[in-house]
């Protein structure tokens, strides 16, 4: 199955959701702190933030099947486009499911393979940095759940917008070996950037009410 991307539309920000940009923030930096601290190598890291992705895309699907009212503009399916009907819904976040979950399982094999950034060695540090990560996207996730049913969001917008957590995660397992220590800051770095950049893409396209 073909789903072809949807125009970006554009909407208000929302002073709560900067609230959960700022926690978010501080999550990336108490988890590099803890990383540091106790001398995780980039593959440790790596499993925290693999855990966080996969929290997200399973907030995705949720907001998904969730919607009372959705937007298909300019969304297309094998071709053709879609009615915004459960069907189309269900079909959306099926879809999603296997792509994301299929990347999502191949990033698990490098980190797990021993050959980016050392062999990973689950600890309590870890867990709780995951538990950290999984409460700020608890409340990320009833937040714009709730914003989705006072608007109508595009649902081929929604499904593409958690990819954005592919790109760091993917340029980290291509030089994060060859930087050594060093790769657990150019990692959070680029992990935070685009934390920052997809909630502005939340604020500014999902969240856009009909007109």
């Amino acid at each position: 199955m073909k789903i072809q991307r949807p125009t970006s539309l554009y909407g208000p920000p929302s002073p709560p959701q900067d609230l959960s940009a700022w926690s978010l923030v501080g999550a990336n930096l108490l988890t590099l702190i803890m990383a540091l601290w106790q001398d995780w190598v980039l593959a440790d890291l790596l499993v925290v933030y693999w855990f966080q992705s996969v929290v997200i895309g399973g907030s995705y699907v949720l907001r998904m099947l969730n919607l009372d009212k959705f937007s298909t503009a300019n969304l297309k399916i094998n071709g053709r486009s879609v009615d915004p009907t459960p069907a189309t819904k269900r079909q959306v976040a099926g879809f999603f499911c296997l792509h994301f979950g299929a990347f999502h399982l191949v990033y698990m094999g490098f980190i797990f393979s021993g050959e980016v950034g050392g062999s990973p060695h689950i600890n309590l540090s870890m867990l709780l940095a995951c538990l950290i990560f999984l409460a700020n996207h608890s409340f990320s996730y009833r937040y714009f759940r709730d914003q989705d049913r006072t608007g109508t969001p595009n649902i081929g917008t929604m499904m593409f917008t958690p990819y954005l957590r592919i790109v760091p995660m993917h340029l980290t397992i291509i030089i994060g070996a060859a930087m050594g220590g060093g790769g657990l800051v150019l990692f959070i770095l680029l992990k935070t950037v685009s934390d920052v950049l997809m909630h502005w893409v939340e604020h500014r396209i999902l969240q856009r009410k009909a007109t």
